[in-house]
Order: C-alpha cells, then sequence, then structure tokens
C-alpha cells in the first residue's frame, strides 16, 4: 500500500500535477495619513483582523498603510486603534508589510503582479504569490475623484488599476477576485471598464458621482472612527457565518445599511450570487459570534446621526473641537484659526479649478460653463483626464486632498466636452502661477 501511494505521488510530480490545495489571498490598503484621517487606517485594521481571524495566514495577507496613527501625538490611547465606538484594538498583530513612503500606487501595482524583484528592499518584500487555483481579496480604503483614488503621495487611475487586473487574469494570477473600495466616486474605478467575464467582483461605497462618507465620532480621540460602507460590511462579517452568506447577500446588507450614499456592484455579478464571502475572506469560525441584533441596534441609529460628507471631515472635526473647547482658551483661538483657514482653502482651491475651467472655455466653448461646473459626466476619455489632473498636481497643488478630489469632475468635463488636453493644460498653466501648498 505505502509503495503505491509513492507511486502516485512520483507520477503526480512526473506530470507536473500540484499537490498543493487552494489558497486565500488578501491585499489590505489604507491610501492616506495624517490623523484627521483616523478612520481609513481604522478600516484597514479591522480588515485584517477579520482576514487573520478567520484563517487567512499572514503570509498571505498584505497591509500597506501610512502607520501613522496609532503612536500619533493626538491619540489619546497610544498603541492602540478602534473602529467603533467601545469597540476592541484592532491595531495589534497588524502586519506593517508597507508603511510610511512605500506606501505608493506603483508598490500596490507591483504586489498585485507579484513583482518580487521590483520589491525587494521595499518594506517586508511581500508580493501576491497567488495561482490559479487561489481566490484573491482585495479591500482599499482612502479618499477619491471621478476615475482615480489617492495614495499619501500619489493617485492611482482607474485605467491603471484595470489594465493591472487584466494583467493578472491573463498571468494566471486568481481562480476569482474581489475588490471592495471605500473612496469618494468610487464606483467611477470600476464602471464601464472592468470586465463582467474575468470571474472578477466588485463593490463600492459610493456611485461614480457622489462622495463616501465617515462616521463613528469618538469625542474621546476627536476623530471619526470609520466609514459607513467599511464599517457596514465588515460588522457583518463580524457576526455573520460567512460560510453560507453570499457576496451579493453581503452586498445587499451593506447597500441597505449604508444610507449615506449608493453603494455599488460591478463585474462578474454571477460570480456574486454564486460565491460566499468565507471564500474570500477565509473559513468562517462561527462560535463565539455576537448575535446580529446586537450590534444592529446598538450602531444603526450611530451611523445615521454622525454620518459626514468626506469634503467635509476636517470642517466637521474642527467645529467639534471647537465647541468643547474652555472660552478664551488658547486651544480654542487655535481651533477657529484653523477653521478659518480651511474654509479659506476650500474656497481657494475651488475658485482655482473654475478660473481653469473658465480660462479653457474662453478659447472654444465659453457657454459650457454652468454644465461643466455643475454637473458629473460619465468619463469616458481617461488619457485626456490623466494629462489634465497631472499637470494640477505640477503647477497647482497636491492632488491627494479631498477639496482638490472634490472639484476634480470640472476636469474630467472639460475632457468629456471635445477639449484637447493641451487647451486645458494652457489654462492650467496660465491660472496657476504659484504652486500652493496646504500644510495638514
Amino acid at each position: 500500500m505505502q509503495r503505491q501511494f509513492v507511486l502516485l505521488v512520483a507520477s503526480l510530480v512526473l506530470f507536473g500535477i500540484s499537490c498543493t490545495s487552494a489558497a486565500n489571498w488578501a491585499v489590505v490598503v489604507a491610501g492616506s495619513n495624517g490623523y484627521y484621517n483616523y478612520r481609513h487606517q481604522a478600516d484597514a485594521c479591522h480588515a485584517y483582523q477579520i482576514l487573520h481571524k478567520n484563517g487567512i495566514p499572514d503570509s498571505n495577507i498584505i497591509v500597506m498603510m501610512y502607520d501613522d496613527i496609532a503612536q500619533n501625538t493626538q491619540n489619546p490611547t497610544k498603541g492602540v486603534i478602534i473602529n467603533h465606538p467601545d469597540g476592541e484594538d484592532v491595531y495589534h498583530g497588524v502586519p506593517k508589510d508597507y508603511t510610511g513612503a512605500d506606501v505608493t500606487p506603483k508598490n500596490f501595482i507591483n504586489v498585485l503582479l507579484g513583482n518580487k524583484e521590483a520589491m525587494n528592499g521595499i518594506g517586508s518584500g511581500k508580493v501576491l504569490e497567488s495561482g490559479p487555483d487561489d481566490n484573491v481579496f482585495i479591500f482599499y480604503t482612502d479618499h477619491g475623484a471621478v476615475g482615480l483614488v489617492a495614495f499619501p503621495t500619489g493617485v492611482l487611475y482607474a485605467t491603471d488599476l484595470n489594465s493591472t487586473i487584466m494583467k493578472m487574469h491573463s498571468q494566471n494570477k486568481y481562480k476569482q477576485m474581489v475588490i471592495y473600495i471605500e473612496a469618494c466616486e468610487s464606483g467611477s474605478m470600476l464602471e464601464n471598464i472592468l470586465p463582467n467575464n474575468i470571474n472578477v467582483y466588485g463593490t463600492t461605497a459610493s456611485n461614480a458621482e457622489e462622495s463616501s462618507y465617515a462616521c463613528y465620532y469618538d469625542a474621546k480621540r476627536q476623530t471619526y472612527l470609520g466609514d459607513v460602507y467599511s464599517v457596514v460590511w465588515m460588522e457583518d462579517s463580524d457576526v455573520e457565518k460567512i460560510d453560507t452568506e453570499t457576496l451579493f447577500q453581503q452586498f445587499q446588507i451593506t447597500q441597505k445599511k449604508t444610507n449615506t450614499s449608493h453603494v455599488m456592484q460591478y463585474g462578474d455579478l454571477a460570480l456574486g450570487k454564486a460565491d460566499t464571502v468565507g471564500q474570500f475572506q477565509g473559513a468562517s469560525s462561527n462560535s463565539n459570534k455576537p448575535q446580529r441584533n446586537i450590534l444592529k441596534e446598538k450602531y444603526n441609529e450611530m451611523l445615521r446621526r454622525d454620518a459626514v460628507a468626506t469634503e467635509d471631515v476636517r470642517v466637521a472635526i474642527v467645529t467639534r473641537r471647537l465647541a468643547e473647547a474652555k472660552e478664551n482658551s488658547i486651544e480654542k483661538e487655535n481651533l477657529e484659526r484653523e477653521l478659518v483657514q480651511l474654509l479659506n482653502d476650500k474656497a481657494t482651491i475651488a475658485n482655482h479649478i473654475q478660473q481653469i475651467a473658465a480660462k479653457a472655455l474662453s478659447m472654444n466653448r465659453g457657454d459650457y460653463f454652468a454644465m461643466v461646473t455643475e454637473k458629473h459626466m460619465p468619463l469616458t476619455q481617461h488619457a485626456c483626464y490623466k494629462s489634465v489632473t497631472q499637470r494640477v498636481q505640477e503647477k497647482c497643488f497636491d492632488l491627494p486632498n479631498e477639496y482638490v478630489l472634490n472639484k476634480l469632475y470640472i476636469m474630467a468635463n472639460l475632457c468629456e466636452i471635445g477639449l484637447y488636453d493641451f487647451t486645458i493644460n494652457q489654462a492650467v498653466d496660465q491660472v496657476c502661477q504659484e504652486r500652493l501648498h496646504f500644510d495638514y
């Protein structure tokens, strides 16, 4: 009998048949930095805890986050990050694969493509080593705009993300893949771009035109602990039997409870209905899970009451801090100055981008100004958009700023009405004589 087994193994090796079983892989990314953005790293850390608890080994989980929150001077609980009120620490044990300056779109793409050579000497060097029998789960949380999502010092365009996905497919880097994206206008990362026949299913926090929302303001930490879409799907995974719950069922729950924006789904919708959450987030450990109704009643009202659009988070935090500050204190004076500065910066950015639109249109289509500045058009002119937004980054101000990101639809619209990027870039050069820096 033993001899027969040895012969069987030898024949499998001889004919190139692998004896290894399918594995789960995951990439978790928080694309922001700064204490105001506490919630993004809290989302990412919570996602890691779910994957880890459900049996995906740390060797198969790759985490990218700036890692400036847990030990931040503003954090009253050093070394601890929570993702919902009275929540448990989600920071403990999180792999610090790529932190600080290593959290970039280029490194993210190389991780997804399994490019170990490119990542040699950077962070942990871990990359996706998944194959044709493996399932891959990707979770990204941060700021976004039409056709892009932000990283601390750069942006990832929808076209670059989707070309990476296509390369992963052609290189047999997965059997099936699921992507969850938390960002403003995140639907534009997948809408009309992600094919429905490459075994990839994705959901997004919002459609292609609207903001995503922060939630769970914490008075002790004086910041928001999470984002609505993210905490909804994660709190569902915390309590649900995800080895039987389908991806589509989780989408439906998340869509229903995320009443601040329109949660969307893209790609292979049949995959979403056929496959379970556990096939991507790890085999569910159903014992000792809290009952769904306990969390439901405790936090649903807070989600509704606390939710604030991403572009308003900084002002909302400063306003709350102002309300709690002592009269005639230095703290109150500083907060009042900070609030004025934030509002001035917001107005300055909006004014610059509107001036760019006016200049570009005056060369060709002056009567289009109201439509371009007020309406969100579907993005199709990706090359033009990439060109003009990179010019804005070079000449005007950093793109990873939520006030800038919130107005980039205007730049997209200029491309969509038929203006050439050369014309728009000329307008950028004329308006942005001096590059502005906003010190947050």
